[in-house]
């Protein structure tokens, strides 16, 4: 039996659907429901049961008698709000929340997966995994970076598993919920849908119009880094997870453009709101995660856009 924590958010309903299929193994889902509208993430899922994450706290506090028969937690539950600047809310949920899971986990021998970001790399322009090149540019990068420098500091035994990923720009299908915080191809097809036209940002920090770049990553291959840990529980350590290959906002709209067979981009204004404070270019440095021995192939833009939109076009149909 595996927990998905923020199992019914983007990313953890996609690894619970991933589980289920794959495996076969029981899930339990751990969320927060407040938002009633991600309930449809795991609404075609056969999981095993559902917890309320103030429970699940709860529990860990009093009863840990319950993790007796858990094969891994995969925590992905987090505020991912990068234009959230409550520090004290983002602590408590991606720092605390974090630490308590991991000594339960410790103390039990469950592996434990957990989710950090590329956000950690902020505007260092360098995306090794290491301290000299962590530079977040908001709250949300600093409470997992934090969270990621306290793994470093614990030694592991043989029988403990702890995993780290450093997710790029994850996009795929199960993340409507989001709102403003979805993937540009998310937006970006629905404002062709609407409009008829793709708005990307005006060049910034050097780059032309809508050729910022960034590591889009399909959140498939995001999941199937995460199920190869769990088949490798002699793999420890903290590692990039995106495509190793850089692309641009216009490579994204462009995707979209084809699928559609129509549309064109419309460039806007770059905001002031995000000056000094945006990442313009990333790309995941693989070789710690390739040196596992993980061989997952990521898909690129052309090809991950079309899955993509060919899911929600599937599921719109019923």
């Amino acid at each position: 039996m595996h927990i998905v924590t923020g199992g019914a958010g983007f990313i953890g309903s996609n690894l619970v659907r991933k589980l289920v299929d794959q495996t076969g193994d029981d899930v339990i889902v751990v969320d927060d429901l407040s938002d009633g509208h991600k309930f449809v993430n795991i609404a075609d899922l056969k999981i095993a049961d559902y917890i309320d994450k103030n429970d699940f706290i709860d529990m860990l506090q009093t009863d840990t008698g319950f993790l007796k028969g858990v094969d891994s937690i995969l925590h992905q539950g987090a505020c991912s709000t990068t234009t959230e600047w409550d520090g004290e809310y983002m602590m408590r949920n991606n720092f605390s929340y974090s630490k308590s899971l991991l000594h339960q986990c410790l103390e039990h021998n469950i592996p434990f997966i957990y989710a950090s970001s590329a956000a950690v790399y902020g505007g260092a322009g360098k995306f090794v995994e290491a301290p000299a090149n962590e530079l977040p540019l908001n709250v949300y990068g600093y409470s997992k970076l934090l969270f990621d420098q306290y793994v470093r500091g614990i030694a592991l035994d043989k029988q403990q598993q702890v995993v780290g990923l450093r997710y790029f720009n994850v996009y795929g299908p199960r993340e409507q919920h989001k709102g403003s915080m979805a993937s540009v191809a998310f937006h970006f097809n629905r404002q062709i849908r609407s409009d008829g036209e793709v708005k990307l940002f005006e060049g910034s920090g050097g780059y032309g119009d809508g050729e910022q770049r960034r590591d889009f990553v399909f959140v498939d291959d995001v999941c199937a880094v995460n199920l190869w840990f769990l088949q490798h529980r002699d793999a420890s350590g903290i590692f990039n997870v995106g495509t190793g290959r850089a692309q641009t906002f216009n490579d994204v709209a462009n995707a979209v453009i084809d699928w559609h067979g129509r549309g064109r981009i419309r460039y806007v204004p770059f905001p002031e709101g995000l000056k000094g404070a945006y990442q313009s270019y990333t790309q995941a440095d693989l070789r710690q995660l390739r040196k596992t021995g993980c061989d997952v192939e990521f898909t690129d833009v052309a090809g991950g856009v079309s899955r993509y939109l060919d899911a929600l076009a599937a599921r719109e149909a019923g």
